[in-house]
C-alpha cells in the first residue's frame, strides 16, 4: 500500500497572526488512542518497508528506508512516546511527513481523514510543568471522540532533528 498526497500550498507568511488549527487531519491509532496530523504534513502514506537499522541511534529510531532512491530516517511514534512497542503488522504504516525533511513515522493503523473546524479544537490539557506538551496543537472533538493532534514538527527536539539529518545525508 503505498498513498502519494499532493504538493501543499505554500504556507502563511511567517509572523501571521495566531495559526488556525482548523482543517483536514490525517487520523492515526497508537496505543488504542486516536491521532491526528495536519494533512498539509503528509506526504505518502505507506505499509511497512524494509527498515535498515542503524547502529547508536535513539530507541525510538528504527533506522532508514529507501523511498524511490531517496534515503529517509524513520521513527516508531509509539517508543518516541514512551508507550509500549508492539508487534508490527499488516495494519502497521509508516506516514512520511514533511518537517523540514521527509522523516518517517510508524503508527499502528491510519484511520482516516477528518476535517476538524477550528470550534472543535481545543487547547491540550495543562498536565503541569513535568509534562511536555509543547508538541500537541490541541484536542479535537469528532463525534463523541477526542483525537490528540499532533505539532509534527515539535514532536522531535531540535538536537533529535539535528541527528536525524546526520542519517538521511549519510
Amino acid at each position: 500500500m503505498s498513498t502519494v498526497m499532493e504538493s501543499p500550498p505554500t504556507a502563511a507568511p511567517s509572523g501571521s497572526p495566531a495559526r488556525a488549527l482548523g482543517g483536514k487531519y490525517l487520523t492515526f491509532q497508537l496505543d488504542n488512542e486516536e491521532y491526528g496530523v495536519e494533512i498539509l504534513k503528509v506526504r505518502e502514506i505507506n505499509g511497512l518497508l524494509d527498515i535498515t537499522k542503524v547502529p547508536q541511534t535513539p530507541d525510538f529510531v528504527e533506522g532508514v528506508i529507501n523511498l524511490r532512491g531517496k534515503v529517509i530516517p524513520v521513527i516508531d511514534l509509539r517508543a518516541k512516546f514512551g508507550l509500549s512497542r508492539a508487534q508490527y503488522n499488516e495494519q502497521t504504516c509508516i506516514i512520511v511527513v514533511d518537517v523540514g525533511m521527509l522523516m518517517g513515522i510508524i503508527v499502528d493503523t491510519v484511520s482516516e481523514v477528518n476535517d476538524i473546524p477550528e470550534g472543535a479544537i481545543e487547547p491540550p490539557p495543562s498536565l503541569g510543568k513535568s509534562v511536555d506538551t509543547s508538541f500537541i496543537l490541541g484536542m479535537g472533538k469528532v463525534k463523541d471522540e477526542v483525537k490528540i493532534l499532533l505539532d509534527i514538527d515539535k514532536v522531535l527536539t531540535t538536537d533529535e532533528l539535528v541527528e536525524l539529518q546526520n542519517l538521511d545525508n549519510g
